[in-house]
């Protein structure tokens, strides 16, 4: 396994996990649901920044590897998991919307492996529409974590509405990689 400051940055990420989950379940006395809301939103957001610059820094530097293209989605398949179980858990996420998008990465992330495996991967390759899917998805977790006002903007709702965006977007993509892969899935079934 390399080891170098991108795939140190991604195991941060993996780490933040449990980290924002005890922030909700571990018993703090004296934390008020306002103070514990911010903290999860700052600990969320410096993770989901820890996903630009690792991707970042491991180009500049040369230094990808096969192992830091599989850890880096795995890690942000399971923080936006761990996020969505949490806010469903405190009722700012519907749960049909958490299994969606949790279900549709499940989909994704198998058929690109499955893909790999038979040299087809290129037919699933990460487009345009996937990555809006993220941005809407990355906006809108930490505005529902935060479940308050920033500059008389109310997060829950925008993030509410930013999410079904994201999941809307979420059932498109899926469609078009499912699409995009049917050919060699009828070849090779």
């Amino acid at each position: 396994m390399p080891f170098n400051i991108p795939i140190l940055l991604t195991w941060a990420r993996v780490i933040a996990i449990p980290l924002l989950v005890a922030i909700y379940y571990a018993p703090f006395d004296g934390f008020t649901n306002s103070a514990r809301d911010a903290l999860a939103t700052l600990l969320f957001v410096a993770a989901a920044v820890t996903d630009w610059l690792d991707g970042y820094l491991a180009r500049r530097w040369n230094q990808t590897s096969a192992f830091g293209a599989f850890l880096d989605p795995v890690a942000d398949k399971l923080l936006v998991a761990a996020c969505l179980i949490v806010l469903v858990h405190n009722a700012r996420v519907h749960g049909l919307i958490a299994l969606i998008i949790i279900g549709r990465e499940i989909t994704i992330s198998a058929l690109r492996e499955w893909m790999s495996s038979i040299g087809a991967r290129a037919a699933v390759a990460v487009n345009n529409l996937g990555k809006y899917k993220t941005a809407a998805q990355m906006t809108a977790l930490p505005m529902l974590l935060f479940n308050g006002f920033v500059f008389g903007i109310d997060t829950r709702f925008f993030g509410t509405w930013l999410l079904y965006v994201a999941a809307a977007l979420t059932v498109v993509s899926m469609v078009v990689y499912l699409k995009a892969a049917w050919p060699t899935i009828k070849q090779h079934a």
